[in-house]
């Protein structure tokens, strides 16, 4: 298995019943449904993706018993006011093999601090590397260093790192220091 953990990963953002949870960039939605499940009925995942295919997939792939939990959104993650939501609205954040594909950063992280509710968290999951092109051009890869220095000076703290899969590295940030 080349990929990420989605179900291990988002345990590790100490996610409750009722949580809003955002997931950025949700590419076929793994991690949008892994939230699903822990947040349940009276949470809510919005599964925010620019492309249109990739969104008609998650709406089809939405299991029955995620039904009105999962929202897939077109958006624009790198834009601020691109996801279409609220102000301070969401518990936590997803942002799981995107970041190597990011081209405005800035955009991206005033986004996800205008979502983010005081006590948010942020998982960042990403690629450690390219892997003989499993994973991304070695020049788009994004080194954990690098991004954990990224989002400690866009004003992030840092509440822990662990091994995302075998070929990830994941991050856990806080909005504010607690």
């Amino acid at each position: 298995m080349y990929f990420s953990q989605p179900k291990e990963n988002v345990l590790q953002l100490a996610l409750r019943d009722g949580m809003k949870v955002v997931d950025l960039g949700s590419g076929s939605g793994h991690y949008a449904h892994a939230a699903a499940a822990v947040v349940g009925h009276e949470g809510r995942v919005y599964a925010i993706e620019i492309r249109q295919d990739m969104l008609k997939h998650i709406k089809e792939s939405v299991h029955h018993h995620h039904r009105g939990i999962v929202e897939p959104l077109w958006g624009d993650i790198e834009k601020q006011g691109g996801t279409g939501l609220r102000d301070q609205s969401m518990d936590a954040a997803i942002l799981a093999n995107t970041f190597f594909q990011i081209e405005n950063r800035q955009g991206l992280v005033a986004e996800i601090k205008r979502i983010l509710k005081p006590t948010g968290k942020l998982l960042v999951v990403d690629w450690a590397g390219s892997y003989g092109g499993i994973g991304p051009a070695p020049e788009r890869v994004v080194s954990e260093h690098s991004a954990e220095a990224f989002f400690i000076n866009a004003g992030f703290h840092k509440v822990k790192s662990f091994r995302g899969g075998p070929h990830h590295y994941a991050l856990v940030f806080s909005v504010s220091a607690s």
